[in-house]
Formats: C-alpha cells, structure tokens, sequence
C-alpha cells in the first residue's frame, strides 16, 4: 500500500476560484445530513443528566455498532481536548460501561484513572510524532499521532472519536486520512472552527475552504456520513475573520462509519 502524502483536492466550486462559491458550498455541506440517525444522545442511558454544555451528538440507531457495543460494554471513546472543564459526555460514556480515554496535555499526572472506566492522558493527539533529534521537539515528547498512541495502547478500535482540539481539528483529520486511520473508527464528533483558516493550513482564502470541503469529501468517501450538524451560536459568527455567509466560527459536527454495522 503507498503512502498518501496528500489528500485528493475536489475541483473548485466555480470556474475561477471564489471565496464566496467555495464558502456557499461548504456551508451548506456541513450543514446537510447524508444520513438520519433517530437516537443521538445518551438520554435512554443511565447515569445521564441534561447539563452537557454541548450537543456531543452520537448515532444510536440500532443499525450501527455503537448502541450493542454499549450494551456489551465493549465500547471505547478517545476524547481529544484542550484544558476543556466540560467532561459531562465523557463522563456519561464511561458510567454507560464505556473506556473512555480523554487526552489532554494540560492535565497534572501522566495518566490518571478516575474510577472504573475513565483514564486521563497527559498527551496531546497531533498530525505528526515529534522528532527527538530536533531540540523544538523535545517540548512536545507528550505529542503523538493517534496512530502512534493507538499502537502504544494496544488497540484496534475506537468506537467513537471526539474531538475539540482548538483548530488542529483539520490537519488531525488529514493525518487520520492520509494513515487510513480513520477506517479504525466507528464515529466521528469534532468542533470544527473556521473563523481562521487552522494550524499549519496555508494558502488564500478560497484554497483554504476548497481543502476544508476536499477534506469533508474524504470522509465521505470513506463510508462516514454526516448525521448532525451543531452551529454554536455562542461562539462570534466569524467565517475566516469576517462576519460573512451567516456562519458561526465554530460547528460540531457528527459522522458514523456506515461499514460498522
């Protein structure tokens, strides 16, 4: 199998390049479902209260994997944030009988489990492992791939992969295409913001949307469909440092793996 270095960039929205197609069509992609999922949260569980701060929505439909892999408690949830005090989900996965790994590089210890099924990781999930021959890297030797850390756990599968990592969502989402890591994952909740164009993601502005859509398309293309669409309207309504397109900066945004069945 051959490296993939890049992802497959989708033709551009109009026939020259346009900020204002390449939003238009990426707006409305993240805002469509491809797929309707009947049961997205945690209600019909126990151990489940209405405080979550955020609609971290999951299929439970009774066609996916993921309600009988609760039920079997053979479930597992890797959280990836960023000093986020808003742990409500991840709690609520793990009294449903889930392993829940949260992954935050700001927590005390370098691993600490809070009862039966949460472990907290000081780590922070990155698109690249950090290279010890290089004296910059050595700062981030609690920086790893998913990839990496999946391998260092000893685990095939993760049922559910949320994540709300500030911006580093997109090149963390191109690793996990580019390393077919993505086809180990059952679903898919992360914040998306876009009100600047994301760590390390260069080029103007309209080649900024064109690669956030491309990267969506991939997804799709490898079986994930979107079933819930989440537009904070807390956050500023910035799209790329503009108030434009009526967008929110920040979404959250639900995909399953339809081949997990």
């Amino acid at each position: 199998q051959t490296v993939r270095w890049h992802i497959e960039l989708q033709p551009w929205a109009s026939p020259t390049p346009s900020l204002n197609y390449e939003a238009l069509r990426f707006l409305k992609y993240i805002s469509t479902s491809q797929i309707s999922c009947e049961h997205t949260n945690l209600n019909s569980l126990k151990g489940y209260s209405e405080t979550a701060k955020k609609p971290w929505s999951i299929c439970l439909d009774e066609r996916f994997s993921l309600i009988h892999r609760i039920r079997s408690k053979q479930c597992r949830l890797y959280s990836l944030g960023l000093g986020n005090d808003d742990n409500q989900f991840e709690l609520s996965m793990a009294n449903s009988g889930c392993e829940v790994h949260r992954f935050d590089p700001s927590i005390k210890s370098a691993h600490i489990q809070e009862g039966r099924h949460l472990w907290y990781h000081r780590l922070s999930i990155d698109w690249r492992d950090p290279n010890p021959a290089i004296a910059a890297h050595k700062l981030h030797s609690n920086t790893k791939k998913l990839g990496t850390v999946l391998n260092e756990f000893g685990h095939q599968k993760i049922d559910v992969l949320k994540a709300d990592v500030e911006s580093a969502e997109w090149k963390i989402l191109e690793n996990l295409i580019l390393e077919d890591v993505v086809e180990q994952i059952g679903q898919l909740v992360f914040e998306v913001h876009i009100h600047w164009p994301g760590f390390e993601v260069s080029g103007n502005e309209s080649t900024v949307v064109r690669y956030w859509y491309s990267l969506l398309r991939e997804l799709e293309m490898k079986d994930f469909r979107l079933f819930h669409t989440y537009k904070d309207l807390s956050k500023p309504q910035m799209f790329l440092k503009k108030e434009a397109f009526n967008a929110s900066s920040c979404y959250t945004l639900s995909w399953v793996n339809t081949r997990w069945k």
